[in-house]
């Protein structure tokens, strides 16, 4: 029977890494991840290497490369263009992650929806989805534009010639996972067949100079899912990170070659999609129970923005030997390690108490700006003393129980005094940052231990309080 002219070989292909070997291991030879080896179908091309199949090329110098310069196109979301660096390069190929139903399929028909009304015409390819159940979302979130085309195809080569017929100017494919390449005999979401299609679609974003969208799935370990080397490829790597059960949702770019990585943008997710956050800060604190011992206000910095947080902690008394500690939206070993500098440094007996720590509206704190604000959290929970309504916590903790400065101080007592705050409790300036801080109209107050810090931003404890006190001393 006469082969093909395509040489076929069989290959056990890593789903983490693309490691190609020719037989099944557990735990494959390059990654280390067990179980990630699937038996893969690879196609062998025929080679033209020869001298007469290849075109002449030919090195030019940078003086005489022509630039035209950066001709973005604006989403009209504001957040999205912020995190893109003001909006759409054309020619660049995006890659945006998020877990399952946090928004991404969302967020991209509202984007595709105002491109298609503003600038021109807008390819959807729904790899996963009808037309019928992409319009049943669209008319939820009151998508309407009669320029945006959808094509449910998992064919990326039929795909690509109906998106050269109708040269958009924005190409959304939802997602690289479920699309594939006829040439190829793997299934769908295979190493191979996510990494011909995403090459694929890099080729024809760069010679049509056409943005292209690819969705992501992720991993459970948060990470994209397919070979590392689709992140490289692309131009640019953004996820939409959020609980699903909490309405909010931040978009971060961890890559991108036509803008910074420090910016963050902020949406609600509402009943007519995601809508977009301005100002974070008041929302995020609206809420806020006054007076309510175990909870304070921190000054996070997303990427060059600073958002104002309400961190709460809550401590009971347990009568067993191994007492709880949880964290939700930050970092436990980090709850760890301040527990142990307040029960060592500060004498507070906390080993017989449940300690709990939530940083409210659903986010994830992760730098360690935020260690003060956890730390006289727990404090004000532990001795029942309100934190003062007027006052924002900014440090980080050293194992010795100082205070260690933190980066973009200013931007930080800005956005609190924006808000209204008068007081802040921050690490020893410097030269340069007090010169910053008299402008402010607000009372910076530097502390240089956390007991000094705790003792400035605790309210006056009052009778029962101090009653308590007394009996756990004599305990």
């Amino acid at each position: 029977m006469p082969r093909s002219r395509h040489d076929r070989s069989t290959r056990w292909v890593c789903q983490q890494c693309g490691y190609e070997s020719p037989g099944f291991y557990g735990r494959c030879p390059s990654c280390g991840a067990w179980n990630s080896l699937v038996e893969t179908v690879i196609v062998d091309r025929p080679s033209s290497s020869s001298g007469r199949h290849r075109t002449s090329v030919h090195a030019v110098p940078l003086a005489q490369v022509t630039s035209a310069g950066e001709r973005r196109l604006p989403i009209g979301l504001g957040e999205f263009d912020r995190v893109l660096g003001g909006g759409l390069v054309p020619g660049a190929l995006i890659l945006l992650g998020g877990d399952p139903g946090i928004g991404k399929s969302t967020l991209l028909l509202q984007a595709a929806g105002n491109v298609a009304n503003r600038i021109g015409s807008v390819l959807y390819i729904a790899a996963e989805e009808s037309a019928e159940q992409v319009k049943l979302r669209a008319d939820r979130i009151g998508v309407d534009a009669d320029q945006l085309y959808l094509l449910p195809e998992t064919s990326l080569t039929a795909a690509l010639d109906v998106a050269q017929a109708l040269k958009p100017r924005v190409v959304i494919v939802d997602s690289i996972q479920t699309v594939f390449v006829e040439e190829l005999a793997s299934s769908p979401g295979t190493v191979s067949q996510v990494r011909e299609c995403t090459a694929r679609l890099m080729r024809y974003a760069k010679e049509a100079h056409v943005p292209v969208f690819l969705v992501g799935h992720v991993t459970k370990e948060g990470v994209i899912a397919g070979p590392r080397v689709v992140e490289h490829m692309v131009d640019a790597v953004l996820y939409l990170e959020g609980e699903r059960f909490h309405q909010y949702r931040v978009l971060r770019a961890v890559k991108n070659r036509f803008g910074s990585t420090d910016e963050v943008g902020v949406f609600e997710m509402a009943d007519h999609g995601l809508q977009e956050v301005g100002n974070p800060s008041g929302v995020f604190l609206e809420q806020r129970l006054h007076d309510a011992p175990g909870s304070a206000v921190i000054v996070t910095l997303e990427g060059t923005r600073p958002i104002l947080i309400e961190v709460q902690a809550l401590t009971s008394p347990v009568g067993y030997a191994m007492p709880r500690r949880t964290a939700t939206g930050f970092d436990l070993n980090r709850l760890q390690l301040l527990v142990a500098v307040l029960q060592k440094r500060l004498g507070y007996r906390l080993g017989h108490h449940d300690i709990f720590v939530n940083v409210t509206g659903g986010l994830r704190v992760v730098e360690p700006a935020a260690d003060l604000g956890v730390a006289v959290a727990i404090a004000s929970s532990f001795t029942e003393r309100p934190v003062r309504d007027d006052t924002v916590l900014i440090g980080e903790i050293g194992l010795s129980g100082e205070l260690r400065s933190v980066s973009g101080l200013d931007r930080r007592l800005q956005e609190a005094a924006s808000l209204g705050f008068q007081r802040a409790v921050i690490p020893p300036l410097s030269e340069r940052n007090q010169v910053l801080t008299n402008r402010l109209p607000l009372t910076v107050i530097s502390a240089r231990t956390v007991a000094e810090a705790i003792t400035l931003s605790l309210a006056e404890a009052s009778p029962t309080v101090s009653l308590q006190d007394d009996v756990e001393a004599e305990a």
